[in-house]
């Protein structure tokens, strides 16, 4: 029995985490029409992941992932944060305030954060996904006891191997088209930047491990693709931001139907790790600010702050605008209304 099979979703669609920007009320759209709906618990504790699984569970009673980052802490670097911080400066002047004094690592991973582990074994999720690298053998084993499926996000074959060895179920291949944060487990080492396609057929013969094909994939056709290249279904996130469950704001909405989504770009100067968004004024300072950031996620405190700051004086081009280079086939629709589409779309092609 598949992957699938076994968690009873009928469509092999998976809509994307999307710290930020998935919703309960997305992921519960998405379920009930048949795929695999998710949210992502990075961006907040225990508490708050315990909400907003509370909240998808009274909107539908369908299987979901809920996905955690698992980065590995980051020692801090003072000299390198003041000067980070010192550049920004101009920045935040034009908008009236003043850059944190200090930067925080504001997102704890799960390798650090007990609490997460234990709420996700509690709640026991259908399924649970890794962003950023994989948990330690104890975690993994608590969250299989608990009876969830378990994906991992990788970007190369050596990242899939290590996922088979750790006892993942399915790997989600993320190729270099992709929107977001890109997934690799460690950002020091040399990114191969495999794009879908390559990645998703190298691990479909090599990996070990059932497939996931993520990155540029908006329709039915890219859906299957993505299964003729031997992956059990694809991830699909820029597809689902134009939603109206989605929580991107106008702004964000209105750059992802303009010609920004022609020529999206991976920047790392908002979080600290590389992210695939739309162009726009903080991707543009950051290709120009020539200064090593101060990693993930202390770099992300102060774009979190730099984009409030902006925002507040009704400046919106510093937005955290994730998109990946299928962007411009976005089509803004309801979410079970996509999903069913996209389900008519792969029955045309099949």
């Amino acid at each position: 029995m598949s992957l699938l099979e076994r968690l009873g979703i009928p469509l092999p669609v998976v809509q994307a985490p999307m710290a930020g920007v998935s919703t309960p009320e997305l992921a519960a759209a998405v379920s009930k029409a048949g795929a695999l709906g998710s949210i992502s618990v990075a961006a907040t504790d225990a508490v708050g992941a315990r909400e907003m699984i509370a909240n998808l569970r009274t909107l539908s009673n369908r299987p979901f992932n809920v996905n955690v980052f698992v980065h590995q802490p980051m020692a801090q670097d003072a000299a390198r944060e003041a000067a980070w911080l010192t550049a920004m400066k101009p920045l935040f002047r034009k908008y009236g305030a003043q850059p944190p004094a200090a930067l925080r690592p504001i997102y704890k991973g799960l390798l650090e954060d007990d609490e997460m582990l234990a709420l996700l074994v509690e709640t026991a999720p259908a399924v649970v996904s890794f962003h950023f690298g994989l948990p330690d053998a104890g975690r993994i084993a608590a969250l299989k006891g608990a009876g969830c499926a378990l994906l991992a996000t990788v970007t190369s074959p050596e990242e899939a191997w290590a996922a088979k060895a750790a006892g993942i179920d399915a790997v989600v291949a993320q190729g270099w088209e992709a929107g977001g944060h890109r997934g690799v487990f460690d950002p020091e080492a040399l990114d191969t930047r495999l794009g879908t396609l390559a990645l998703t057929r190298l691990l479909a013969q090599r990996g070990g491990l059932p497939v996931i094909a993520a990155g540029g994939i908006m329709d039915g056709h890219g859906i299957r693709a993505a299964l003729d290249l031997g992956a059990i279904a694809a991830q699909l996130g820029t597809a689902f931001v134009a939603c109206p469950e989605s929580s991107a704001d106008a702004a964000y909405r209105e750059a992802l139907a303009g010609p920004a989504a022609m020529s999206t770009v991976m920047t790392s100067a908002i979080s600290g790790r590389p992210a695939r968004g739309l162009p726009n004024r903080f991707t543009q300072w950051g290709e120009s600010v020539g200064l090593p950031h101060p990693g993930y996620p202390m770099t992300y405190d102060a774009g979190k702050a730099l984009i409030a700051a902006a925002k507040a004086a009704g400046e919106t081009g510093f937005g955290a605008q994730w998109a990946g280079q299928g962007a411009p086939l976005s089509r803004p629709l309801p979410a079970a209304e996509l999903v069913a589409l996209l389900a008519e779309e792969l029955r045309l092609v099949n």
